[in-house]
């Protein structure tokens, strides 16, 4: 009785379909629904950031004052006007000058400042040289108005006063603490057997620096070239009171010029704002490339 039982529930019918297995999701699949959430999120997000963008190219191209008031008259009656009066009836390509130089000039001195401060402390244990960093980060903690009197005092025995030296120095002395600590957290993250196999090829320390080093920390410079032209790209309160000539202006000095006591030109305000975010999106096409790679690297050392 026992064996024709187990025979019996042994025996599998031919006929019977064989269920299928489940679908087994791999780690990283998502669902239609989780996707569509993500993508929903990633569209409001994206909306949100182009829309003050958007919102400025719209009240660029409207010809009156007064248009922000009522943008929706803007559609009937479109125009690049602004732009022709920008260019043709105010100084901004002596803004742009005056920009680029100070800009570019920043980027440069500060970031081979910050590389070589970031590349002393992260390979060479000389006395003093922790207290040395946080010395710098220190020096971000005074706000404008207290560097304003001191450094106007300094510029002013060195004759540096209305110069384009003396706005990049000063420029230099906000840019370069992050830029250092940025760069050396990048250096750290680069393996000391370079420094040793330069050393072996009888490389000098600046020799490995410049031609072992700096080649692999392309994505950091970028970093820092990014932020140290950003900085002085959009700084108000240094260049208006350093600067006195108004062929010297930068850009967001020159913006000010629309701005008068009893009025503000808005349209023309929007127009050269536009105009103005030009040279950024190009530099920043340049570099974002490395950026990426420069933002996220430091942060993995340990």
């Amino acid at each position: 009785m026992s064996t024709t039982t187990a025979e019996s529930s042994a025996t599998v019918s031919p006929t019977a379909p064989a269920q299928a297995p489940g679908r087994i999701r791999r780690r990283g699949d998502k669902s239609l629904a989780g996707s569509l959430v993500s993508h929903g999120i990633l569209i409001v997000a994206s909306l949100i950031a182009l829309f003050p963008i958007l919102w400025l190219v719209f009240l660029s191209l409207g010809p009156d004052k007064d248009d922000y008031l009522h943008p929706g008259g803007i559609w009937k009656k479109m125009t690049f006007d602004n732009y022709s009066f920008v260019l043709q009836h105010t100084a901004f390509f002596d803004w742009l000058k005056s920009s680029m130089i100070v800009s570019l000039g920043t980027s440069f001195i500060g970031v081979l400042i910050a590389a070589t401060t970031g590349y002393a402390v992260s390979r060479m244990r000389f006395p003093g040289y922790r207290k040395f960093m946080w010395v710098l980060l220190v020096t971000q903690m005074f706000p404008v108005a207290v560097l304003m009197v001191p450094m106007y005092q300094m510029l002013s025995d060195l004759q540096l006063i209305d110069s384009y030296p003396g706005l990049v120095l000063v420029y230099c002395s906000t840019t370069v603490p992050y830029c250092a600590w940025l760069m050396k957290g990048y250096f750290d993250t680069v393996p000391f057997e370079i420094d040793e196999a330069g050393r072996v090829d009888g490389l000098t320390p600046f020799g490995t620096f410049a031609r072992l080093i700096l080649p692999l920390a392309k994505p950091g410079l970028a970093v820092a070239a990014f932020y140290s032209f950003l900085t002085a790209f959009g700084e108000v309160a240094f260049a208006s009171t350093f600067m006195l000539s108004d062929t010297k202006y930068t850009f967001a000095v020159g913006l000010q010029s629309f701005v008068s006591e009893h009025d503000a030109q808005r349209n023309l305000m929007a127009a050269t704002a536009v105009l103005i975010a030009i040279p950024v999106s190009v530099f920043f096409y340049l570099v974002q490339k490395n950026l990426v790679t420069g933002l996220t690297a430091g942060g993995t050392k340990g």
